[in-house]
């Protein structure tokens, strides 16, 4: 195993989680997956293929991509109405951070 039951409680408290032992456990486990998939996708020899900047190839023609575009949206309003203490654009929350 790569991934120990202390490397699991280091990136819980990192994330501000409390986990169970059995939580504990399978995330060690999944972890532990991962990195072994990891591993055998490094092992791929990708000396032969060029670098891509996109997946998609882009074209004139080509219409899988857009240009961006600003749209207005009224969703600012609505969402500062059922804010507890807005002051237009923002509004206030509670502190979540404690340490």
């Amino acid at each position: 195993m790569k991934i120990s039951r202390e490397d699991v409680m280091k990136v819980a408290a990192l994330a501000n989680l409390e986990l169970t032992d059995a939580e504990v456990e399978t995330y060690r486990g999944q972890l532990d997956d991962i990195l072994t998939y990891i591993d055998k996708l490094n092992e791929i020899d990708t000396s032969n293929v060029e670098p891509m900047a996109q997946v998609l190839a882009a074209s004139a023609d080509d219409s899988a991509l857009r240009e961006d575009a600003v749209v207005r949206s009224d969703v600012i309003a609505e969402v500062l109405r059922g804010a507890p203490d807005p002051a237009p654009p923002y509004f206030r929350v509670p502190r979540v951070i404690e340490k």
